[in-house]
Parts: C-alpha cells; structure tokens; sequence
C-alpha cells in the first residue's frame, strides 16, 4: 500500500476524519475497479464488498446511489417497489458530474452533491465490509452500521 493518496482518496479520507470515523484509506497495489478485482486485493470474499453504483432517479432525474453487496446484482424492481424510486442507466459523464468520481471507484460518501441512497440489506450479515474511496485502486474498511449513519440510507432487499 502506498501512504500517499490521490486526490479523490484524500477527499474520502477528509470526509471520513470530519465526520468523526477513524476509518483509513487505503490506495491497493492493484485494480480495486470491479468487486471481484477488490476482493482479491483484500483478501475478503466478494460479498463483503460494497460497491457503490449510480442511478439516474426516472423522474427527477437525480443521482441515486446504490450500495449493494459486491456478490449481488440490483434489482431495479425491488427498489422500485420498495422506495418508488424508477432507476435508469447513467452513464459516465452523469456520475462524474453528479459525485465527482470516476466509475470503479465512487465511494459511498463524499460527494459533490447529496444523492438518495439505498442499501442492500446483505451488508448486514458482516462485521467488516469494504468501500471504494475515489480512485479504481483505493478502498476503507467500515461496517454495515457506520454505513448506515454516513449514507443516511435505507436499508432494502434488492439483489436479483
């Protein structure tokens, strides 16, 4: 790991310190971009990651985060269902502009606006779950609780 963090990790790692966690950033010697990328890295199983995906809100048109367990695919219906949220594809550019990170590497916090977020309820079965911090190779360690009271989301059953 190096000590030296890129500027989109720091901003993680800045949020984080001022909203009182003592979780670390980490920037990995390789790719942390997809789940499986992040598990091997670790050295966790895939579903202690929680990747952070971007929505587009079907009818605001606002971003909405989904954190879902890095084993599990959204499903759009069950969210919809649960939170009457409409998710529609967003694309690149749309999450840059919306949280200010590339995607491999959103993180969870630390955006450049507020979005709704929802989490997939299987992040609760483990005491220690894994979180991007803004590059495709930098990631904290938290759990399920502390992701709760950073995101202010709403826990849902949404794997496909």
């Amino acid at each position: 790991m190096s000590k030296e963090l890129k500027p989109s990790s720091m901003k993680v790692q800045e949020f984080l310190s001022k909203n009182g966690q003592d979780f670390v950033v980490q920037e990995m010697p390789s790719s942390t971009r997809t789940a499986s990328d992040a598990a091997a890295s670790i050295g966790c199983t895939v579903a202690q990651i929680a990747k952070s995906l971007i929505f587009k809100h079907g009818e605001t048109g606002e971003a909405v985060l989904v954190v879902a367990s890095g084993s599990n695919m959204v499903c759009a219906d069950k969210v919809r269902k649960a939170t009457g949220i409409t998710l529609t594809k967003a694309d690149a550019n749309f999450v840059r502009e919306k949280v200010g990170y590339a995607i491999g590497g959103v993180p969870p916090v630390a955006h450049n606006s507020s979005v709704h977020t929802v989490l997939d309820e299987d992040l609760n079965q483990y005491s220690e779950i894994w979180a991007a911090a803004g590059t495709p190779n930098s990631v904290f360690k938290l759990n399920p609780q502390k992701l709760s009271e950073l995101t202010q989301g709403q826990w849902i059953d949404l794997a496909k």
